[in-house]
């Protein structure tokens, strides 16, 4: 029986994988990576591949996505493969759907799990992470159409008091990515269609940069202060709290530089 293993790179540079990661990754037979689905802002392809003793194929959307994988199912059945992921390997239902593709073909699986994006959000701004509601993507409008669901998003998780978490669109390929500015000015101007109060000039918000790197940025304020601060290289996540506790507002304040008005704000 083959076996594909999934392995998390965690959030920073090639030094962020686990021991058991490394391990898994230097018994491969067949190294495989992906570097899509998320940007890894100190990860050197050069230095991973010395790390680990052996090349690093580099598998593309098209790869994973449009030829369901082949290249990875088919090692996989030969011996044992890896496939190298940022963040933690399942949060992209991408890979959830190669595994069960390769069960299916009898190919034994599984996880050697990493740092999420997820769970460094909770961390580096003190938002406890069992009030976090749905999180989703803010994509691109260069396509000509308009997705409301980042905007309904978050006025759902508010109707309930719950946080939502903002992953903001990435291109790898073409080398771009959404800033937190850019995020702010596609939820205002979503804000012009619904006219639903979701999205003010004075709504607080919470930027990350670089979560999982050496230089995390974070700062929480009002959203009119937002858009003129310099967050640094991406990725950039936004965070968008719903009711708070005083001890999340509190780490808001001390780790995340908020203004002391949202000390009004504790429940």
């Amino acid at each position: 029986m083959g076996e594909l293993v999934f392995v998390g790179l965690g959030l920073g540079s090639e030094k962020s994988i686990s021991l058991l990661g490394l391990e898994k990754a230097k018994t491969a037979e067949v190294l495989f990576a992906e570097l899509y689905t998320s940007l890894l802002p100190e990860l050197d392809l050069s230095k991973l591949e010395k790390l680990v003793g052996k090349r690093v194929q580099l598998v593309s959307r098209h790869d994973l996505e449009e030829d369901c994988g082949m290249m990875i199912l088919t090692a996989a059945e030969k011996g044992g493969a890896v496939l190298l992921v940022p963040g933690d390997p399942l949060i992209a239902t991408t890979h959830v759907d190669l595994r069960i593709r390769a069960q299916k073909k009898g190919i034994r699986t599984s996880i050697v799990h990493a740092a999420s994006i997820v769970s460094a959000v909770t961390g580096l701004s003190g938002l406890q992470n069992y009030k976090f509601g749905r999180s989703v993507t803010i994509p691109f409008t260069d396509t000509g159409s308009v997705d409301e669901t980042p905007y309904n998003v978050i006025a759902q998780n508010r109707k309930t008091g719950l946080h939502t978490l903002c992953f903001l669109d990435l291109r790898v390929d073409e080398k771009r990515y959404m800033t937190i500015r850019d995020a702010l000015e596609v939820l205002f101007g979503l804000e012009k269609r619904k006219h639903h109060r979701v999205i003010t000039p004075d709504a607080l918000a919470v930027g990350i940069a670089r979560a999982g790197s050496e230089n995390p940025t974070i700062k929480a304020d009002f959203v009119r202060k937002l858009q003129g601060f310099d967050f640094g290289k991406p990725p950039h996540s936004l965070v968008f709290p719903g009711k708070l506790h005083f001890m999340e507002v509190e780490a808001l304040v001390t780790l995340a530089k908020a203004p002391e008005k949202i000390r009004e704000m504790a429940k």
